[in-house]
């Protein structure tokens, strides 16, 4: 059962979906849990291919459009703010918690992609969360420093001109967060697999959403440039966690990541790593998604 609902954020509100078992036994409340999603994506993608799939398995799972993103209020548009969409999470789990039927001491989080850092950062100091999954996990602040030729620093020192020059003129910059076809990825020389791989997902037929713009809000990017989804999970982050990775390892640095987080946690629980998979086919390859979603129902069964 699919239900739409409405999460309250004051002064804004989220657009989410609660996916629900068939046949539900009122006397016996739900294991439920919150998903938070890739970094551009709305809950319409992959957020719902795993949603699905636990309803199916008997575990409610509620999936969300991020603040500022989807069908979710929020200004300026296409924001990407780390410590809003941990936020995020945790005004799901107030809304969760008052839906009849499921059971409040009973929910957890799985994280996909950068949603998999926002669930562990969320998870360290709300622990209403009570069980951690994550998929193919990644730290946006991070991959966000790897990518600047000159450091962080000066990466930083750049975006300060730019958003004087944007305050002075009042218009925001946007940039994609890929290239729109697989034509101007090959343009600009980004033919690996794995950047072919998100192009063929989140730009075609395959896995395109019209509520999914492909567009970040430029000023942004200086959050993301200082935050570390992992800080302090050491000490924190006391929840059973589980990590599921894809065995074919791409540029996306998931894997590396994920292998961090399992370290770094101290209640690690079950660690999995899909053979042949790569990190964008563990969106929605039924093969791959399958295989991990029946990690998770178990995880989440014992542990919810």
């Amino acid at each position: 059962m699919l239900q739409h609902i409405t999460i309250p954020r004051v002064p804004i509100d989220l657009a989410a979906d609660l996916y629900l078992p068939d046949g539900i036994d009122d006397a016996v409340p739900l294991r439920a849990v919150v998903l938070s999603t890739p970094g551009s994506s709305v809950k319409e993608q992959i957020g719902a291919n795993y949603a699905s799939r636990l309803a199916k398995c008997g575990v409610a799972a509620l999936v969300f459009d991020p603040a500022h993103q989807g069908q979710s209020g929020g200004e300026p548009r296409d924001l990407e703010d780390p410590y809003r969409r941990g936020e995020d999470i945790s005004y799901a789990i107030d809304a969760l918690s008052t839906i009849p039927g499921i059971a409040p001491e009973r929910i957890g989080v799985l994280g996909i992609c950068a949603g998999g850092g926002y669930a562990v950062h969320t998870a360290r100091t709300d622990h209403r969360i009570k069980a951690v999954g994550t998929v193919v996990p990644g730290n946006m602040g991070t991959s966000f420093r790897s990518f600047q030729p000159d450091g962080a620093a000066a990466a930083l020192d750049t975006m300060a001109d730019a958003r004087i020059q944007e305050t002075r003129s009042g218009e925001l910059t946007r940039v994609n967060w890929l290239p729109d076809t697989l034509e101007e990825a090959t343009a600009v020389g980004l033919t690996d697999i794995d950047t072919t791989q998100a192009v063929t997902y989140y730009r075609t037929e395959r896995g395109r959403n019209p509520h999914s713009t492909n567009r970040r809000l430029a000023r942004g990017d200086s959050l993301l440039l200082g935050y570390d989804a992992y800080h302090l999970v050491d000490q924190l982050m006391t929840q059973p966690l589980q990590v599921i990775l894809a065995g074919r390892i791409g540029n996306t640095g998931s894997y590396e990541s994920g292998m961090r987080l399992w370290k770094l946690a101290p209640n690690p629980v079950d660690l999995m790593v899909i053979d042949g998979a790569g990190h964008y086919e563990m969106y929605d390859e039924p093969e791959y998604v399958d295989a991990a979603v029946d990690r998770l129902v178990n995880f989440y069964l014992n542990n919810l």
